[in-house]
């Protein structure tokens, strides 16, 4: 149901190097429906293991129900010449298919966010695919707001 709270069975916190292979098996899915991006486990693995190893650089964290991992989101963090301080970005947000239109996602983002706040976070953006109307909508209510901002990308590999 939209908009609906998360099971109380769902706990939310941050990733473990335990949760690798779930967490690549989320990223799998994520990128075998963008548009731009494929999926690449190795690519995944070694990612997100850079990032479990240094907190500094960037954040993941997982809704669980039970032992399974069920949605993830990541913290990006850099500082800002504009905002002049810490800023974050919101990537990887992904909610398992089988536990999708729970609340789940909207709960682990409003999570998110509040974690950004406590890191001194100044802002926090986000790509998201054109075509991705009900992430995007998902976004606005939490308060996010189109930007006229052009992303661009130049691969160097």
């Amino acid at each position: 149901m939209p908009g609906a709270e998360p099971r109380s069975s769902v706990a939310l916190a941050g990733a473990q190097a335990a949760d690798l292979p779930q967490l690549v098996e989320l990223l799998g899915t994520l990128f075998a429906q963008e548009s731009e991006l494929s999926p690449d486990p190795g690519k995944q693995r070694q990612a997100l293991e850079l990032i479990l190893a240094d907190p500094s650089r960037a954040r993941i964290y997982v809704a669980r129900e039970r032992d399974q991992v069920i949605a993830m989101a990541a913290l990006h963090f850099t500082t800002s010449t504009a905002e002049g301080g810490k800023v974050a970005g919101l990537e990887d947000c992904i909610v398992h298919p089988g536990h999708r239109r729970k609340g789940i996602g909207k709960a682990l983002l409003e999570y998110v966010i509040a974690q950004a706040r406590a890191e001194g976070a100044l802002r926090v953006m986000l790509l998201t695919d054109g075509d991705n109307a009900r992430a995007q909508a998902l976004y606005r209510k939490l308060g996010f707001a189109p930007s006229s901002m052009l992303a661009m990308r130049l691969l160097l590999r």
